[in-house]
């Protein structure tokens, strides 16, 4: 990032507040709000300024609050979006916001030579010269632009800044005398009654027309790079300069639905100079308004620029060397002002800005949008680093965000569109020649983790009021031997996909110490690719400890990733080398006394096959495991990987219980309790079969994973054995459940 050049700060925050108050009050206010009233009557054009100010002041107070953050230094919106957002996101919107307040200028001037009109037509110029009267003002247009770009380029801001003075206290003038004119009707609450014209716009079409003439409030924001004290005078001046100017332009509506009809005031655009006391003030005013926009955008405009070129975001060297340069000890921008009035004499020359006014309207309400998203993520983020002098509120910024997009839209759908895709055109061009700085990602990164933070603590508040009909699986795994196996990581993969909630804890043999510390890092780092490659959604750590039981014990105490408490434990096993068997079942009784369910994987040479078929086995000994074994089953084939396989239900009774047994099944099935098709029950015999795990061997030969329930007495008299003799199949899941799940 290019080191930004000294300048002298000269301004207080009278400039600001003038800046943007003589931009607030301009051609709209004169030309088009008579427009306004006559089409929607009072009470539609006060509902106008209600929600544009809803916009507005949500966004200046949002400007204040990041600019009471961060040293604020030349460029203005665009330094402090950049700063907030990154240089890339900064930039563009930089950049369209360049645009439109050189195009701005280019309206301001056509506008002023409006106030030319009465004057063309009055004294018969049109007939006297042979030219049109739409070329007289186009001339006009031409000749101010070049008067004033020569004034601003002589003299820089200060003589731009005087001029202001004289332009504010004119404007001041005209609206005080129309205000002093006569009305055929008294200014009171009986006007929001009165009838619009017929025919009459509809409210949204004419709220795109007045919109405008509310967009004005950030414009001094843009001389921060000459403000003393920006962080004073930007909020201050800002916030002033809104409010004030929503309270002159509700005692404006009033006036004009008091000075005539729905009819008259949409017909006569120049109703404001029959009203006021002395008429030709308001052509006066007109001019001044005008031009002090015009002022307004020629200072700012420059600056924005200058500050991007000094950020080197412009993808050419040279380019980004010429407009970042100064003239004199202020380093006024003179080579950027000098671009800006070539942008604006283009679209002079042009002569109808209509097209390009919406899309002016739709890049300043997307900067907008943005000031409002920065501070709505900042808020609710609670990052300690943002720490701002003036607060605003959370809910303010997000109406004012939501606000942005939805007018967008409502104005003009088409142009909405058309400058989404500007503005993500030149971000993805941006993005080739710079590389994405860490700005909004770790603005995304902090809101997702007040989210998260939240959400833990909304759902720890909530388990004690959940039943178990709402149960779900929070499984946490313990391995040592992580990066060799990956079953259990397979599993947990699956079951936190979209249903359940999954923590893998890579085991270290040893104490802690600054080694032990550094191994866990590098393993972490391993896990988290492992995370990455297979798209999963499974919490990753380690533990140092000096026996796989206290590892054991440690994590059984942790909160569960959902922000409930972890409820199931799983471990894995290589069906090939069980050594393994002996410290799982030796941590069995630990985990049963924190009432945890137990799932033990059995691994095998096919892993787990094709991903076709899952077999459950109900005996009559452990049907209180069935429904946590269905629930994982169902739970698996709703992952993408699993998406076409089938679950087939074993029962093994003793025969006497055959026929009772598969009818309370199949009533199961028949009332929608078992996610299970009835063709895939089989009831089996135990006494015609053999043993349990002969028949297991026989009939699941060719699943995929086969689910086994264990109860944990029978580990008291035969330990590991459990879990043997299930060779011929493949990957094996053996469950325990502390109390029966209910299938709702």
């Amino acid at each position: 990032m290019a080191k930004r050049l000294r300048t002298i700060k000269k301004f207080g925050t009278m400039p600001v507040f003038l800046t943007a108050i003589s931009t607030i009050l301009g051609a709209i206010m004169f030309l088009r709000f008579g427009y306004a009233v006559g089409n929607t009557g009072l009470s539609g054009t006060l509902l106008i300024i209600l929600i544009g100010h809803m916009v507005t002041i949500p966004t200046a107070m949002a400007l204040a609050e990041i600019a009471t953050n961060q040293k604020v230094e030349g460029g203005g919106e665009y330094f402090i979006i950049s700063r907030s957002f990154g240089l890339n996101i900064g930039a563009t919107i930089g950049i369209a916001l360049f645009l439109s307040q050189a195009i701005s200028l280019a309206f301001y001037v056509i506008a002023f030579a409006e106030a030319f009109e009465p004057v063309i037509i009055k004294y018969n110029v049109v007939e006297m010269s042979g030219i049109s009267i739409v070329l007289i003002k186009r001339i006009l247009s031409l000749i101010a632009t070049v008067l004033l770009g020569l004034v601003i380029l002589k003299k820089g801001s200060a003589l731009g800044m005087n001029l202001l003075y004289i332009v504010v206290v004119i404007l001041a003038i005209s609206l005080i005398m129309f205000l002093m004119g006569d009305t055929p009707k008294p200014m009171s609450l009986n006007l929001l009654n009165q009838e619009t014209q017929p025919n009459a716009a509809d409210f949204f079409l004419v709220f795109a027309i007045c919109f405008p003439g509310f967009t004005g409030m950030t414009a001094g924001v843009g001389l921060s790079g000459d403000l003393v004290d920006p962080k004073k005078s930007i909020p201050t001046g800002t916030l002033a300069a809104t409010i004030v100017g929503m309270i002159i332009y509700v005692i404006i509506a009033f006036k004009l639905a008091a000075s005539g009809t729905g009819q008259e005031l949409h017909e006569d655009q120049w109703i404001m100079m029959k009203v006021a006391l002395w008429g030709p003030i308001i052509l006066i005013g007109l001019a001044a308004a005008t031009i002090s926009s015009a002022i307004g955008s020629a200072l700012v405009a420059p600056r924005t620029l200058q500050a991007i070129a000094q950020d080197k975001m412009i993808p050419h060297t040279g380019l980004n060397l010429w407009l970042s340069r100064g003239k004199g000890r202020a380093k006024e921008p003179y080579n950027a002002t000098l671009m800006t009035f070539g942008v604006a004499l283009i679209f002079v020359l042009l002569g109808d800005v209509n097209v390009v006014a919406k899309f002016i309207t739709m890049f300043f309400m997307v900067t907008y949008g943005s000031i409002c998203l920065i501070s709505f993520l900042e808020n609710f983020a609670g990052n300690p680093a943002y720490r701002p002098s003036f607060k605003s509120k959370w809910y303010f910024s997000f109406l004012g965000f939501i606000l942005c997009i939805f007018l967008m839209f409502k104005m003009d759908s088409g142009f909405a569109l058309a400058a989404i895709v500007i503005m993500t055109g030149i971000y993805l061009f941006l993005s080739k020649f710079k590389k994405e700085d860490e700005g909004l990602a770790n603005i995304f990164r902090g809101f997702i983790f007040q989210v998260s933070r939240k959400l833990h603590v909304f759902l720890q508040k909530a388990s004690e009021e959940e039943g178990e009909e709402n149960w779900r699986p929070s499984i946490i795994c313990i391995k040592q031997n992580s990066f060799e196996h990956y079953g259990a990581f397979d599993f947990l993969r699956w079951i936190s996909h979209k249903y359940g909630f999954g923590t893998f804890i890579h085991h270290i043999d040893g104490y802690l110490s600054k080694e032990t510390n550094e191994k866990g890092k590098e393993d972490l780092k391993r896990l988290i690719k492992m995370t990455q490659i297979s798209n999963s959604n499974v919490f990753v750590d380690t533990v140092v400890s000096p026996s796989y039981s206290t590892s054991i014990s440690q994590i059984l105490q942790i909160p569960g990733v959902s922000g409930k408490d972890n409820n199931t434990i799983l471990f894995e096993f290589d069906k090939d080398n069980t050594g393994e068997l002996d410290n799982i079942i030796e941590n069995i009784n630990l985990i049963k006394a924190v009432n945890f369910d137990v799932c033990i994987l059995g691994s095998s040479t096919r892993k787990f096959g094709f991903k076709h078929e899952i077999h459950i086995w109900v005996t009559s000994n452990d049907y209180q495991n069935a429904n946590l074994m269905i629930f994982l089953a169902y739970i698996l084939i709703g992952h993408p990987e699993w998406k076409n396989a089938v679950i087939k239900l074993f029962a093994i009774y003793p025969e006497e219980e055959l026929e009772e047994q598969e009818i309370f099944l199949f009533e199961l099935v028949k009332d929608g309790r078992l996610p299970i098709s009835s063709n895939n029950i089989t009831v089996l015999s135990q006494k015609e079969n053999g043993s349990k795990k002969d028949i297991i061997n026989q009939y699941s030969r060719d699943a995929d994973l086969s689910i086994v329930g264990f109860r944990s007495e029978s580990l008291k008299h035969k330990g590991s054995e459990i879990f043997k003799g299930l060779d011929s199949i493949g990957n094996v899941l053996f469950v325990n459940t502390l109390k029966e799940k209910a299938i709702k």
